[in-house]
């Protein structure tokens, strides 16, 4: 919100509201479009002087009542003056507030926007967040959870309404802001207040009937936020690539993928030198890719991976053996089961086969991978 003053313990009068009662009462003669429009702009200017509207309203009724011609026409007219000049301030003090609800949205939306992507004067960032209820010196560290759904979510929409509602009943304020941002909702916590987090995911994952949250680590500063953020987002998107189950990821947990693809132009020749021939298999390379996952996911044991996947143990070790054949590589040796593991894992978050990976003739002519 926009600064507030202290609330008036005297409400003011509108300086022309006893002439005007004075006249409606002898001419009938309620207040014009000019009277009517300065009314409302006295509504608006006590509304920012911290008058309450209780209190305008009870003043501006008790000085109509001392000077109210009781028990005549003239009476009826004046309470009809009264009521108009009475919405009149009303109306006044309630543009008041949603022109403050705007400035503040918009305020909230900009500061959201130059945190989460590290935009702007760091110091004026650190002294912008404390408006909010965040302390993004270096001394304190935050971390960021991210959640999505089967929509897109923006800010006023009922599952965003519905888990802030969820958070801030259960922990107040606690210096937590909530949003929205890229149709993902987005929770900014202390980082010593991993409670909060995990608390925010469990409900983003009840309101989106399913969905998937992620939590980055804590750093400090407000740098430590747009680090954080990051994390969360790439860990959604490792989930999405990797066919992860987990309805909320931690970023600590998925490091090794980040490490993995910190060379990309290496994993992707490792994966087309690796998994290459399999694209001459009848079928393509997706059952053979798949019977891997499931089995370096089963701990290399071949009757889990065969009821993962509803085959036979026959089945599943015709696959293994002509994997074997098609790419030298045996994934029942030790030796090679470290390469094969990394390989597919590097073709998952590739998108392997669907999207092209490096082949020297592209990494020759300096063309990029089509990693997300």
């Amino acid at each position: 919100m926009t600064a507030v003053r202290p609330p008036r313990e005297r409400a003011p009068t509108w300086p022309g509201y006893a002439d005007l009662l004075g006249r409606a009462a002898t001419t009938g003669r309620g207040p014009d479009g000019i009277e009517l429009e300065r009314l409302r702009s006295f509504g608006e200017q006590a509304a920012a002087d911290g008058t309450t509207l209780r209190g305008l309203v009870v003043q501006h009724l008790s000085q109509a009542r001392a000077v109210w011609p009781a028990g005549t026409v003239e009476g009826e007219r004046a309470l009809a003056a009264v009521q108009l000049a009475v919405e009149a301030l009303c109306e006044g003090y309630e543009r008041a507030q949603r022109l403050a609800v705007r400035r503040e949205e918009s305020a909230r939306r900009e500061f959201v926007d130059d945190l989460l992507y590290g935009r702007g004067d760091p110091v004026r960032l650190v002294e912008r967040a404390e408006r909010f209820g965040l302390r993004l010196s270096h001394a304190h560290a935050h971390a960021v959870a991210a959640a999505e759904g089967p929509v897109r979510y923006a800010e006023g929409d009922s599952v965003p309404r519905r888990v802030e509602g969820a958070v801030t009943g259960r922990f107040g304020e606690r210096r937590i802001l909530l949003t929205t941002k890229g149709g993902r909702m987005v929770c900014i916590a202390p980082g010593d207040q991993r409670q909060v987090l995990a608390y925010f995911a469990e409900q983003a994952h009840a309101a989106t009937g399913g969905g998937r949250a992620s939590v980055g680590r804590p750093h400090p500063g407000a740098g430590g936020v747009v680090h954080s953020y990051e994390e969360a987002l790439q860990a959604l998107d490792l989930a999405d690539r990797l066919d992860l189950e987990d309805p909320v990821l931690h970023a600590a947990d998925l490091l090794v993928y980040p490490v993995l693809m910190r060379d990309s132009r290496a994993m992707a020749e490792l994966v087309r030198a690796t998994l290459g021939p399999l694209l001459k298999a009848r079928g393509g390379p997706g059952p053979y890719l798949e019977t891997l996952t499931a089995y370096f996911d089963a701990g290399c044991v071949t009757s889990r991976a065969a009821r993962h996947l509803s085959l036979s143990v026959r089945a599943l070790t015709y696959r293994l053996q002509r994997i074997h054949e098609l790419t030298g590589s045996d994934p029942t040796d030790p030796r090679h089961r470290y390469p094969l593991r990394t390989a597919v894992i590097g073709a998952r978050i590739l998108r392997w086969p669907e999207q092209k990976v490096w082949t020297k003739a592209q990494r020759d002519g300096g063309h990029q991978i089509g990693v997300r």
